[in-house]
């Protein structure tokens, strides 16, 4: 009988690509065999049958996203992407790796600054880029971490090297979609669990909350954790409305905090609680009208002089975003170097600098912008990045004006054929370009990544924009356990608490509507 792999075409793609499942047509890649064989038998219509039931199951629980103004179910494939153990160790040890540097260097930039004095970085570049906030200079977390949660973006390259392609240390949002996913799949294909053994996600809440009550101020034993949204009319409130309810904490808007004597206090039914630590979804620019844009009223005036009187933290710290600049992740493999005298384990992408710097770089680049990729520096979500063998005449025109107008806001880099993995698409399977998001988890002794994370796919053929707000979607990403490893289990310290007494949640309160239409966070 014929298989669903009969008509899959390793060049299929518009770039030639490295195949995550496939060595050469039907030859599957070691730690694909068991996979392979449990999806030979399936019918192109059974999986399917499977597929639009996933999507009536995401559409029940919620699991949506919106896209072009229409909320819909995250559209998540059949078929997983799967790591093995090796492979995910360099991985992790990669990802912390970048995170531990990152760290030193925020806490640089916010205060002593032996980076400039050193000449590893120009304080212009930092300066100059539209993340780096004075507001935040001076402010010391109370157990040193800035970065509680973090996405590192990496590709797989067309020789099957991982290639860091950007960092998150923002607001990175899709964690949720990596538990949903693997409870979803579980669900709907069991059998392709049989014989592998998966590491689990379902660590991950219960790990983020060990992070955000270890970051509670100093001489607070038993800290009050909150979810900060923007509101139900956000892209991600999904995300931020699950992890509260994982976490066994509130989910606040703005209004249902206020701050006076430098702390915080939560509205609730039954007056006003202490908060400690706030888990915060809502981007700088609107977490403080004392500070940042007057007329936000999704965050919470004071809140930010609360944290620098050590009263309260905010997670992620405000000012990481300058981490997120696309001009400073070129300085990342020397910031490794200097601060953790350690050569990076993971390459960045080939990427040119097009500030003031060097003229004659800027020069190149203008004269074949059909053959790189232009980002701008402070983009996120996709937004903004033209790929100039794709691009058309009028396209790559407007481009070289923006480009001459401000060079510190762009990088360009080479095209890089993102690895590509089998895809559902209809009744057939077809590659499509994919990457990878790992999540980490910073609670001050530990840098935790949650197994596999979050792989997203370019639906369109021939695309290589996977960001969900550009019509994306995800896999499952299975992480192989090591076969000497035993049962994994929760490390005590990572069990969730027991539920707090019943001790009135915050008011009920909807969004200030009319503002967050203009005002919603960009999805990383």
């Amino acid at each position: 009988m014929a298989d669903i792999f009969d008509d899959y075409s390793m060049s299929g793609a518009m770039f030639e690509a490295w195949d995550e499942m496939f060595e050469r047509p039907g030859l599957p890649r070691s730690p694909y065999r068991s996979l392979f064989a449990a999806l030979q038998p399936l019918a192109p219509a059974d999986l399917r049958f499977r597929a639009d039931q996933l999507a009536r199951v995401f559409t029940d629980r919620g699991v949506t996203f919106a896209y072009a103004g229409e909320e819909r179910p995250f559209p998540l494939d059949l078929i997983p992407r799967i790591l093995d153990a090796h492979e995910w160790d360099l991985l992790t040890a990669a990802v912390q790796q970048r995170v531990k540097a990152l760290e030193a260097f925020l806490a640089d930039i916010y205060g002593a600054g032996r980076v400039f004095a050193d000449g590893v970085v120009p304080r212009k570049l930092i300066t100059t880029s539209a993340h780096f906030h004075r507001q935040a200079y001076g402010i010391e977390p109370a157990n040193g971490v800035r970065v509680h949660i973090s996405g590192v973006d990496l590709i797989r390259d067309e020789e099957g090297r991982f290639r860091v392609l950007e960092d998150n240390l923002r607001i990175p949002s899709g964690v949720s979609y990596v538990i949903e996913n693997r409870r979803a799949l579980t669900h709907t294909m069991p059998a392709l669990f049989a014989e592998a053994r998966v590491r689990p996600v379902d660590d991950y809440p219960a790990r983020l909350l060990a992070a955000l009550r270890a970051a509670a101020p100093e001489g607070v034993e038993d800290p009050t954790v909150v979810v900060l949204t923007p509101g139900v009319y956000n892209a991600a409130y999904f995300e931020h409305a699950l992890l509260a309810r994982l976490m066994g904490v509130e989910l606040v808007e703005g209004r249902d905090l206020v701050c006076s004597g430098n702390r915080v206090r939560m509205r609730t039914t039954q007056g006003e609680r202490p908060v400690h630590v706030v888990y915060r979804r809502v981007d700088d620019e609107f977490i403080d009208p004392l500070h940042f844009r007057p007329d936000s009223v999704i965050g919470c005036p004071g809140i930010v002089n609360a944290a620098r009187a050590g009263q309260v933290t905010l997670a992620n710290a405000v000012g990481n975003g300058v981490a997120d600049d696309k001009l400073v992740y070129t300085y990342v493999p020397d910031l490794i170097r200097y601060y953790l005298s350690e050569e990076p384990l993971i390459d960045n992408v080939e990427t040119y600098r097009l500030d003031d710097r060097d003229p004659e770089v800027l020069h190149d680049v203008l004269g074949r912008l059909d053959q790189l990729v232009l980002k701008p520096v402070d983009g996120a979500g996709g937004k903004g990045i033209v790929i100039g063998p794709q691009a058309s005449d009028e396209t790559l025109a407007a481009l070289r004006t923006q480009v001459e107008r401000d060079p510190r806001g762009w990088i360009a880099q080479r095209p890089v054929a993102l690895s590509t993995s089998p895809t559902l698409l209809g009744d057939r399977v077809a590659p499509r370009h994919i990457d990878l998001r790992p999540f980490a988890v910073n609670d001050g002794d530990e840098i935790w990544l949650v197994p596999g994370g979050l792989t997203r796919v370019a639906l369109p053929e021939g695309a290589l924009v996977v960001n969900s707000s550009q019509g994306g979607g995800s896999k499952d990403t299975w992480v192989l356990a090591h076969p000497t490893d035993p049962a994994p289990s929760v490390p005590q310290k990572h069990k969730l608490p027991e539920p707090r007494e019943a001790g009135g949640g915050p008011r009920d309160s909807g969004p200030a509507a009319a503002q967050l239409a203009g005002q919603q966070q960009q999805q990383q």
